[in-house]
């Protein structure tokens, strides 16, 4: 059995999937972009901006689905330029401040909307 989770707090999905989904006592949150969640509009210039507003989008969508930040376990971060790694853990690292998830962090052609970040979250629910 699994749930959908849909919220205004997260982007709207920009294809054919959930913004997140729960089972089994987990939730599995898609990969998230800069988009801001009222506008559906791109925000951001740079990877910090592009950071910030995909991780708040992944805690919008956490909350409302009834976990936090405190519950992610693992994170798939994807880069369009790995030299970005340093600016995007700075961010990152304010919303992690205490026993950060697993994390994975790869370099990718290109992501949607020609985003500079994507990230996707595993947390308990």
């Amino acid at each position: 059995m699994k749930d959908v989770v849909l919220t205004d707090k997260g982007p709207k999905p920009i294809g054919p999937y959930s913004q997140a989904i729960r089972t089994n006592g987990f939730l599995y949150v898609s990969g998230q972009v800069a988009l801001d969640p009222k506008t559906g509009e791109f925000v951001g210039t740079d990877i910090r901006q592009q950071t910030e507003r995909t991780l708040e989008n992944i805690k919008g969508i956490l909350e409302a689905a009834g976990s936090n930040m405190h519950h992610v376990i693992k994170t798939t971060v994807f880069l369009k330029d790995i030299n970005d790694f340093a600016a995007m853990n700075e961010v990152y690292a304010r919303f992690f401040t205490q026993a950060p998830p697993a994390r994975s962090t790869v370099q990718v052609a290109r992501l949607p909307k020609d985003a500079l970040v994507e990230i996707e979250v595993i947390a308990g629910s």
